[in-house]
C-alpha cells in the first residue's frame, strides 16, 4: 500500500530530478512510498501518482512524460510495458445517482491491470476495472473502458479493436 505522506515527499523530490535521468533513484523513491517497482523500470520525473492503493510496475517498463496514475485500488503494470506521454490511468469512479443532489453518487474503486509487453499510446485514458492484455497496443488518444485482449490493436473513443498485432500492415 502506498503511504500518502511518503508519496508526498517522494513527489517533491521527483520534481527536482531531470526528466529522463536518475531512473534508479526515482524507483527507490516510489518504493519508499510503498509501491512495488522493478529496479530497471524507467519513470519520467513528471509522472504524478495519487492515492493510497497498491501500485506495481514491472521490469523494463517505461512510464512516460506527464502520466497520471490515480491509485485508489490496485494498478498492476507488467514487464516490458511502454506508457506514452500524458496517459491517464485511474481506478476510481462514481456510481450514477439519479435521485440525489449530484449525479456523481457514491465512489467506487476498481483495479487496472496492464499485462506484459503492452503499449499505451500518448494521451490515452484507461478507466477503472480494465485489463489490457499481453502485447496489446492502445492507440494514441483512445478511451479504454472495457478489457482489451492480448495481441490486439485498439483505437478510438471508445476504443475498438482495429486488428491483431500479427495482421499485415501494422507498421504502415
Amino acid at each position: 500500500m502506498i503511504s500518502s505522506p511518503k508519496l508526498f515527499a517522494a513527489s517533491l523530490i521527483f520534481r527536482l530530478l531531470p526528466e529522463t535521468r536518475c531512473f534508479r533513484f526515482k524507483v527507490q523513491l516510489l518504493r519508499f512510498a510503498g509501491a512495488q517497482v522493478a529496479y530497471d523500470a524507467r519513470i519520467c520525473s513528471s509522472v504524478k501518482v495519487f492515492g493510497t492503493g497498491e501500485l506495481s510496475i514491472g521490469a523494463n517498463t517505461w512510464v512516460g512524460h506527464e502520466v497520471l496514475l490515480i491509485v485508489s485500488s490496485t494498478v498492476a503494470i507488467g514487464d516490458n510495458v511502454d506508457i506514452g506521454p500524458r496517459v491517464y490511468i485511474g481506478t476510481g469512479t462514481h456510481l450514477v445517482d439519479s435521485e440525489g443532489p449530484r449525479t456523481a453518487g457514491p465512489g467506487v474503486s476498481k483495479p487496472i491491470t496492464v499485462q506484459n509487453g503492452a503499449w499505451i499510446g500518448a494521451c490515452a485514458t484507461i478507466l477503472p476495472g480494465v485489463t489490457i492484455g499481453t502485447k496489446a497496443l492502445v492507440g494514441a488518444g483512445s478511451l479504454v473502458r472495457t478489457d482489451i485482449s492480448s495481441d490486439m490493436v485498439v483505437a478510438g473513443v471508445p476504443a475498438r479493436t482495429i486488428r491483431s498485432i500479427a495482421s499485415p500492415g501494422i507498421n504502415q
